[in-house]
């Protein structure tokens, strides 16, 4: 059974979720097309960080939502560990998300994402988000997609 929860991204489980994250995005990116917000950018204000445990306690995924305070917010850093793929961890996670990013009055959630995961975006429309043009950092860089969802 998953759960998501809203937690601190400085702890070690965490902490090497991100590694990993990082370490994935880098084996099929050049590093200055690898978006990912660090440990800081994760507990600033207008950042809420979910993380999915199995029933053991085990974190098996994350995500986090920076809310723009413009009724628009970007989904950032969603991983599902090995021991979580296959599961419906991100299924989870982005419900979470979702319903927080709702009660945080946020109308439009937006990603952005690289070609090669294919499987993410299949995710990403699945779930009704749709490709949009690059926006703000990701103008201009060929490895990046980007997708919008309303969710009003």
């Amino acid at each position: 059974m998953t759960t998501v929860t809203v937690e601190d991204p400085r702890q070690p489980e965490i902490e090497a979720m991100l590694r990993a994250g990082d370490a994935y995005a880098l084996s099929l990116y050049p590093a200055d097309s690898c978006y990912m917000l660090d440990l800081d950018e994760l507990t600033a204000e207008g950042v809420t960080v979910f993380v999915a445990r199995d029933g053991a306690g085990t974190a098996t995924g994350m995500a986090a939502l920076v809310n723009r305070g413009d009724a628009t917010g970007e989904l950032k850093r969603l991983f599902v560990a090995e021991n979580g793929r296959g599961q419906g961890v991100a299924t989870a996670v982005m419900d979470a998300l979702e319903a927080a990013a709702r009660a945080q009055s946020i109308h439009t959630l937006q990603l952005e994402t690289g070609p090669k995961q294919l499987a993410a975006i299949a995710l990403y429309e699945r779930r009704g988000y749709h490709h949009i043009e690059n926006f703000g950092p990701y103008v201009g860089d060929e490895f990046s997609v980007c997708m919008e969802k309303p969710l009003t």
